[in-house]
């Protein structure tokens, strides 16, 4: 069963009973601040919401929506049609692991024959967008058929393969931006690292004023020199429980 559901100027069907998107879609979505954008990859699409948004805020942008579920990936289809982005919105149902390995031959390729081969195409993204699974896997918690479970937790998709594929598709100097755990920052530096990604923006996420941070924005730039800024942090909910004004300002079109 579907529902319909509406964020900002975005319409998207979901699975009443599967994975569903959450704030976190927003706050990344809200975290990329390029001025100009001619393309852009979404890792772990999902139904395809952060694409979506974004492809609404950069409107002469091309966007590749790239999901491992084919139920999501079937949803990201419907939801592009639905709000009217075929020609600017593709999604590509494949492993994050198999597509690092055409990006690599492809890559070579390249350097050996002065071209690349045809598909996606290394070095070819301005930004790199991922809203990844968070969490390790538990032995003996998790279904791996579950759609909830494969989006939330490591079990399809690594970090070392997440980041690396944001290395390989991004040009020089691209952005790869995501949301994370703030106990896993610097492991997460760490990957970026080892792919050639610098981080260059932070911005912590809380629940309230008296709240440890929940999650971490992220900006790293592929190439890039060393020199983090840690933005001021956003805060989700007022004392009172009602929305902060910032918040109130990300939901409204």
């Amino acid at each position: 069963m579907l529902t319909l559901d509406y964020i900002r100027d975005v319409q998207v069907y979901q699975n009443k009973n599967g994975y569903r998107f959450s704030v976190d879609a927003l706050l990344l979505y809200s975290f990329v601040n390029l001025k100009r954008v001619s393309m852009i990859a979404d890792l772990g699409a999902g139904s395809g919401i952060i694409g979506l948004l974004l492809a609404k805020k950069y409107p002469s942008a091309s966007v590749m929506l790239i999901e491992l579920q084919k139920s999501l990936a079937v949803l990201a289809e419907k939801n592009i049609t639905l709000n009217n982005l075929k020609d600017r919105v593709s999604i590509a149902n494949t492993d994050i692991k198999h597509l690092n390995a055409k990006l690599s031959e492809s890559y070579v390729s390249r350097s050996q024959a002065g071209k690349y081969k045809s598909g996606l195409l290394p070095e070819s993204f301005d930004l790199v967008v991922s809203n990844p699974p968070f969490r390790k896997p538990k032995t003996g918690l998790l279904s791996e058929g579950d759609e909830r479970a494969i989006a939330r937790h490591e079990l399809k998709l690594p970090l070392q393969d997440l980041i690396k594929a944001g290395s390989l598709l991004l040009k020089h100097h691209g952005r790869l931006c995501i949301i994370h755990l703030p106990e896993r920052l610097s492991e997460i530096i760490d990957v970026m690292r080892q792919h050639g990604m610098e981080p260059k923006r932070l911005r912590f996420v809380h629940s309230n004023i008296s709240s440890e941070a929940k999650m971490a924005l992220i900006e790293a730039v592929k190439g890039g020199r060393t020199g983090l800024k840690t933005e001021r942090p956003l805060f989700i909910y007022n004392e009172d429980g009602s929305y902060t004004e910032e918040m109130e300002k990300l939901y409204a079109c």
